[in-house]
């Protein structure tokens, strides 16, 4: 079989000029397109600028993820009281109806002793509805309205692998938040583990999907990993 090596040569070098031309495009010319108020009457420029052109694939997806759990954690963070005690030092607390109802763990509240619950860095008054020492939780009405609220996933739609984030207050003033993201290592009947590594200053607080939608609420196990109640435990205990 004879071979024609003018032809497989003038083949590669085609191949490898349009490598290399697509590489200076991106590199120069481009930038330069994009840069010069010229080149914005032409739609391609237009769409580039707008986002409706995406030059990495893979890299738009995770930027644009990271964008959605910033956004996710600014709306969230509206929902999120403080219970402060002596006792127990602060925890976290998530409002769940506009009307004031709000859940944390029953372990967050002094069974003993006094403890103040903290709205936008104001104290409110508030009564103990109801504890349930089995999974945990504890409902908690508080004296305010118009509140701001966040919706529940549905527990069925929990998965391996997904991908999570919590937030946290550490002050009565919520002026010092934090946040943690990870995703959801084991799923069982009681609880959802998480590859979360977090202090017991965010114990109570919620642990939600990508999306904002609430996917429990948070405890540190004994190996500092954090792990979840899961949201249809939360709605157990509002009756739903």
């Amino acid at each position: 079989m004879l071979i024609n090596y003018n032809y497989t040569i003038k083949i590669i070098g085609v191949l490898f000029l349009g490598a290399l031309g697509a590489l200076l495009f991106n590199l120069f010319v481009l930038p330069y397109m994009i840069s010069s108020p010229y080149f914005d009457q032409f739609q391609f420029v237009k769409d580039f600028k707008q986002g409706k052109i995406i030059i990495n694939p893979k890299e738009s997806v995770y930027i644009q993820e990271n964008s959605v759990i910033e956004d996710s954690i600014e709306k969230v963070k509206k929902s999120i009281a403080v219970i402060q005690s002596t006792k127990l030092g602060l925890k976290t607390g998530l409002i769940i109806t506009s009307d004031g109802l709000l859940v944390t763990l029953a372990n967050a509240i002094p069974l003993n002793g006094s403890f103040n619950v903290f709205i936008a860095g104001e104290s409110v008054s508030f009564k103990v509805l109801k504890v349930d020492v089995k999974n945990n939780l504890a409902l908690i009405k508080i004296d305010k309205e118009n509140l701001s609220t966040v919706g529940f996933t549905n527990a069925n739609k929990i998965k391996l692998g997904q991908n999570i984030f919590l937030v946290a207050s550490i002050s009565i003033k919520q002026d010092n938040w934090v946040a943690n993201e990870g995703i959801i290592s084991q799923i069982n009947e009681e609880f959802i583990q998480t590859n979360i590594s977090d202090s017991k200053n965010v114990e109570g607080s919620p642990l939600f999907n990508i999306a904002g939608e609430l996917v429990g609420i948070t405890f540190v196990n004994k190996e500092g990993k954090i792990s979840v109640i899961p949201v249809n435990k939360i709605q157990e205990l509002l009756g739903l």
